[in-house]
């Protein structure tokens, strides 16, 4: 064990989306930043370099402009006739929504009001967003990253390097060290040993627990020990269990986190590495709203036309790994193809194509009668009105009469070929995590009071989403939080030396 430690103004740990918000914000202070990576360099970054959305209040479009770079107007105008805006009164309605009333009104508060300017303050660091098409636009999020997640992460890392930023990679944070109440390092795990590093103040953006299975089965419970990450396997809970272990006090959803329809032959993680070579290869399945899901028993269990896509993707996973198997058909006929409602990535959709509802069945390894039962019900329930797939509201077009009644989106399925896509629930990441203070990002402790050097950001922040959530969301917050988190410990480092 070495003795001699690395010291920093403020250590991070993690280098995702969250981490270098937290990094480029408190170097707006001129404070010596350096930051600990679990991940060799091609793998850094976390999940962060997998997505691809923010979600994001925004007016009119004077609140685009500055976002989008060699993008014209025409364009920008496109943009905004599908979506004028998102207020932020539109933007609490909708969380509060989708977690059931249940989030953290502080924190959401802070999520809400701050977004619009961490956007613009994004934009002024070099980030940069892009009309979002094809399969992107099936969401309800207007612009997607230039480049996606890894792209995005990719400017980060230019501009925390030219800032001259070190970047400690397999350096895994073991344990958080402490000096008369107050959080001054780190021990970090590498391969020839543990090295120290002490620190005025720290900040964890080391990401959730979902790659940990022991943790996942505690927490999450039966079955969830077995699901396939949708990520990067380092996200081991270590920095929530540091936290934790100094008395960091739990906050928010522990039981429920963010699980969506993924193909079935989805790996068991995702390395920003090859996500980069594969031209980004997406597993996710999504044309589920116009689709009827049904088990291996041929009966449907969930309402898949509950709201929009944006809205309901990140529970459907809970839903399907309920099902016998962990496993769910998305069923569609003829007429969903000559609509083109097919996301561009299902050309490589693991799934069956037939001329009969029989013949998919069979193909599939669906219990025959029973689906035909089903999807016969189904159509006869189907209530009159406009099937409209706009991804930006519901259309209101439902069935009535069904155990499992759909919303939205009813689609009969009657014409053939029939296709089917093989379903299993993918995990991101869980939604349990550390109380903060909404205005500083400083972690809380058990008893009440702010542990003193000690700052949070991104999927460790517990409190904002509760059973589901939606697209796009934990990136803005990740990035508000971490914004916040870096000037915090900033601030509170120069006091002290003051």
């Amino acid at each position: 064990m070495s003795n001699n430690s690395i010291h920093y103004d403020v250590l991070i740990v993690g280098t995702g989306n969250a981490a270098c918000c937290a990094a480029l914000s408190a170097l707006e202070k001129n404070v010596r930043v350096g930051m600990l990576e679990k991940a060799p360099k091609q793998d850094r970054g976390g999940n962060s370099a997998l997505t691809g959305h923010m979600r994001f209040v925004f007016q009119g479009i004077d609140d685009l402009r500055p976002l989008v770079k060699n993008t014209n107007e025409e364009e920008l105008q496109g943009l905004i006739d599908r979506l004028p805006r998102r207020t932020e009164d539109d933007s609490w309605d909708e969380v509060m929504r989708v977690t059931s009333g249940q989030c953290d009104p502080e924190l959401l508060r802070v999520h809400v009001t701050q977004s619009r300017n961490t956007m613009q303050w994004l934009a002024s660091k070099g980030q940069d967003w892009v009309p979002a098409t094809g399969m992107q636009a099936l969401g309800d999020n207007i612009l997607i990253m230039n480049g996606g997640g890894y792209g995005m992460q990719q400017r980060y890392y230019a501009a925390l390097d030219k800032a001259g930023v070190p970047i400690h990679y397999q350096h895994a944070a073991a344990e958080l060290i402490l000096e008369g109440g107050k959080v001054c390092g780190v021990w970090a795990r590498t391969p020839t040993g543990m090295v120290k590093f002490t620190a005025s103040a720290v900040i964890l953006a080391c990401g959730s627990f979902e790659a940990n299975p022991e943790m996942r089965a505690r927490y999450l419970g039966s079955g969830w020990d077995t699901v396939r990450i949708r990520g990067v396997p380092y996200n081991t809970g270590e920095g929530l269990q540091m936290a934790m272990d100094i008395g960091g006090m739990a906050h928010g959803s522990w039981t429920t986190c963010h699980a969506s329809p993924q193909d079935i032959n989805i790996s068991e993680h995702t390395l920003p590495s090859q996500h980069a070579l594969s031209g980004g290869d997406s597993t996710d399945r999504y044309v589920y709203p116009y689709s009827i899901m049904v088990n291996t028993n041929g009966e449907r269990f969930v309402d898949e036309g509950e709201d929009t896509r944006g809205r309901t993707y990140a529970k459907m996973g809970r839903a399907i790994l309920a099902q016998p198997g962990g496993i769910a058909f998305q069923i569609l006929d003829a007429k969903a193809r000559k609509m083109n409602l097919y996301p561009t990535n299902y050309a490589g959709a693991t799934g069956a194509k037939s001329n009969t509802l029989e013949g998919l069945a069979q193909e599939l390894g669906i219990q025959p009668d029973n689906f035909v039962r089903t999807v016969s019900e189904f159509n006869s329930a189907i209530q009159p009105g406009d099937f409209n797939p706009n991804r930006h509201k519901v259309d209101g077009k439902g069935t009535k009469g069904l155990r499992v009644n759909k919303s939205n989106y009813a689609l009969s399925v009657s014409e053939g070929p029939f296709e089917g896509w093989a379903v299993r629930c993918g995990m991101t990441f869980a939604f349990g995590g550390l109380r903060v203070d909404p205005e500083t990002s400083q972690v809380q402790h058990n008893a009440g009071w702010g542990i003193p050097g000690l700052y949070t950001a991104g999927e460790m922040v517990g409190g904002l989403w509760v059973g589901n959530y939606a697209s796009g969301s934990g990136m803005m917050a990740g990035s508000t939080f971490g914004r916040l988190a870096g000037s915090s410990a900033a601030l509170a480092v120069l006091a002290d030396k003051a």
